[in-house]
């Protein structure tokens, strides 16, 4: 297989090594900003094409991983030309951008992969399996927190531009959150959301606040921020019968940590397992594993353009829930210009 990649910034870069440390051969590359396109193009030993069309005539399956504006346009394009896809999270600006690659995959008999990393963190795949045993019980909710601070003059990259990113750090980190969520809860709805900027000058949000249902019930608590002065991640499912607590992503976000808390019959302390994974994150190259893998064997992706739908339908719910309360957020003495 020939792999080609759209989009040579740091998402570009950890998918293109993570092939290459399968065997897969890098094709060649596309960006808008040549100099990202030759400096990949250099460590992968690949062409730089000139433009989109010239790549998609010389590759079997493609990455998009470019600003959430150009992201279903370029999928679109990919799909069209019948290419296997591999589109980052979100996959677009909104609902109806994501269910146009829906439509065009259907169309082309394309199962398409949404980058949702994540969830090929070891310690995240080994809850998932502790889940799947029963050994929880009947799920009753989750809750999760993720974030970091931004650096000097955030509010003046893209992601803080609603035209290119499509809203702020809900469509962001938010949408692992979400999608880590609904991988473990099912389907959820939006029940109450509240987007605050507290923080930095822009004109979207740097916290988001949300409640997720099931049909059943289970409840969903998530946290997401822009404000997290020091880089932090966790994410906790709780059942009638036990805990499971994630820390960790590695790297600034600390080392990736899973501890299980079995609940006993006569309540009181419970017995903990504990496991830590202090490698390297290897989530990049689980999940493009996962994807070839799929495609071999003719199977949907853990992590598809059905996920990023029901994910980004909660998303614009809660942008459309946070317009009526724009105005309170905006006289909130937290939005003062930052000195």
């Amino acid at each position: 297989m020939k792999l080609g990649i759209i989009g040579c910034g740091l998402i570009g870069l950890k998918r293109a090594r993570a092939a290459v440390k399968l065997g897969i051969t890098i094709a060649g590359v596309y960006d808008k900003d040549e100099g990202k396109a030759l400096s990949l193009s250099k460590e992968m030993n690949s062409t730089v094409f000139e433009n989109v069309d010239a790549l998609l005539a010389n590759a079997d399956a493609v990455v998009v991983a470019t600003t959430h504006d150009a992201l279903a346009p370029l999928a679109i394009r990919c799909l069209k030309a019948n290419k296997q896809l591999l589109v980052e999270k979100p996959a677009g600006l909104s609902l109806q951008e994501v269910q146009a690659i829906e439509l065009a995959a259907r169309h082309h008999g394309i199962s398409v992969k949404v980058g949702y990393n994540h969830r090929f963190h070891p310690a995240m795949l080994k809850a998932h399996e502790l889940l799947l045993s029963g050994v929880l019980g009947p799920l009753m909710y989750v809750r999760g927190n993720y974030g970091h601070g931004g650096r000097i003059g955030y509010e003046k990259e893209w992601r803080c531009d609603p035209a290119m990113a499509g809203g702020g750090e809900l469509i962001d980190q938010g949408s692992h959150l979400i999608d880590l969520s609904r991988w473990f809860l099912g389907d959820l709805k939006l029940a109450s959301a509240y987007l605050p900027t507290y923080f930095w000058k822009m004109p979207v949000e740097d916290n988001a606040f949300l409640a997720l249902m099931s049909p059943g019930g289970s409840m969903a608590w998530l946290h997401t921020s822009w404000t997290e002065w020091k880089n932090s991640f966790s994410f906790e499912i709780y059942g009638r019968d036990g805990k499971l607590t994630i820390n960790g992503l590695g790297g600034s976000y600390g080392k990736e940590q899973l501890t299980y808390y079995k609940m006993l019959p006569q309540m009181g302390p419970p017995e903990i397992e504990h496991w830590e994974f202090p490698a390297e994150d290897l989530s990049w190259e689980m999940e493009m594993k996962h994807w070839f893998e799929a495609l071999e064997n003719q199977q949907p992706p853990l992590g598809n353009i059905s996920d990023a739908m029901a994910a980004m339908r909660i998303i614009d719910a809660a942008y459309k829930t946070s317009q009526a309360r724009s105005a309170a957020v905006s006289a909130s003495p937290w939005c003062e210009p930052i000195s």
